[in-house]
């Protein structure tokens, strides 16, 4: 509805945290839908730009934003507002000298259907869109750049090592198994279901897999797949898998800590008691923060483009429809029962 002071306002339907989430998995009615009214035009010399929301992401990360922390790379949310994350946009309407109408973005945006963007400082605009644009949730957004810096920047593959990935079917996770397959490693993922392990083997390339769930000794299980020891572990998951693999790790070997996801839902974290081996294996666990490196998209991107353009690199979305679903996706990633990486579809337009 345009007003007589050149305002177009219309319905803005939102997801609202309602209150701080501690010590369980998050559910469904921890979030709630709101209807609100915004503005989809920019003010002259507001510098704000408008965003009509297209896809968006749902990642770990964010759990740790529902409860109050301190010293996290990312603020919790606060009670009573709408969520923001990771997604892909268009812009409808821009004050802004470096956006204008129709310019398609991904980067940091909110949990609903427009979004106004007064710093663009996180966003990025997408300038090939001959591959879905939903890629940019996650093989070509911040899951592509998460297995990018972690594998090749911080692990420094050599051809022909052994590389575990752990939470192996998930948007970095079935990235890195791919990438390892394109330096010439020997690669091997857990992951949570037979379903998944059949798709780490049959669709990733991966050249072996187990459920975690059904392993009555994680210990066992590495050396049944890593008779000569792991040269390399992609760490997403953490506790009892980080205590397992160390011992399994090879000397000289390194781990890029991207995220603990069995950690986040418990009161007491696990203790990992076997820390004595990066000392006696003079291994390098190198945690890190893919924000800081965003830096280096434009480098992946040349990396990337071919093999996803030759079929050599794939990608496994689980794609849920309308934002009324999103909580429920994200409340998936917790119960493992997303297949691939999951998002939402907000608009098709």
């Amino acid at each position: 509805m345009a007003t007589p002071s050149g305002e177009i306002l219309v319905p803005n339907k939102q997801v609202i945290l309602k209150h701080y989430v501690d010590d369980r998995s998050p559910q469904e009615s921890d979030m709630e839908l709101k209807v609100t009214t915004i503005n989809l035009k920019a003010p002259s010399g507001s510098g704000l730009i408008l965003l009509k929301n297209l896809y968006l992401s749902c990642d770990p990360y964010m759990r740790l934003r529902m409860k109050l922390m301190e010293g996290s790379y990312f603020e919790s949310y606060q009670p009573g507002t709408v969520l923001s994350g990771f997604g892909v946009s268009k812009v409808v309407d821009s004050d802004h000298p470096d956006y204008k109408t129709g310019d398609l973005v991904w980067g940091i945006t909110f949990w609903e259907e427009y979004s106004q963007i007064a710093s663009p400082s996180s966003l990025f605009k997408i300038e090939d869109t001959s591959i879905p644009l939903s890629y940019y949730t996650g093989i070509l957004g911040m899951p592509g750049m998460t297995a990018y810096v972690g594998f090749y920047d911080i692990c420094s593959p050599k051809k022909g090592e052994r590389v575990f990935v752990s939470a192996a079917s998930g948007a970095v996770g079935q990235l890195v198994g791919q990438f390892a397959k394109l330096a010439g490693c020997y690669v091997v993922g857990s992951a949570g279901s037979s379903e998944k392990v059949a798709l780490l083997k049959n669709k990733f390339g991966f050249d072996e897999a187990f459920n975690y769930k059904e392993e009555e000794n994680l210990n066992a299980a590495l050396k049944r797949c890593f008779p000569e020891g792991i040269d390399i572990y992609f760490e997403n998951v953490g506790g009892k898998m980080l205590d397992a693999v160390l011992p399994n790790m090879r000397d000289c070997g390194r781990i890029a800590a991207c995220g603990m996801i069995s950690q986040y839902n418990l009161k007491e974290p696990e203790g990992v008691q076997n820390l004595i081996y990066v000392v006696m294996k003079q291994i390098r666990l190198e945690g890190f923060i893919v924000i800081n490196h965003f830096h280096k998209h434009p480098e992946f991107l040349h990396m990337v483009m071919g093999p996803i353009k030759d079929g050599k690199v794939t990608y496994v979305e689980d794609i849920a429809e309308g934002l009324e679903s999103a909580p429920a996706a994200l409340v998936a990633l917790f119960s493992g029962r997303n297949f691939g990486k999951q998002l939402v579809r907000v608009s098709s337009d």
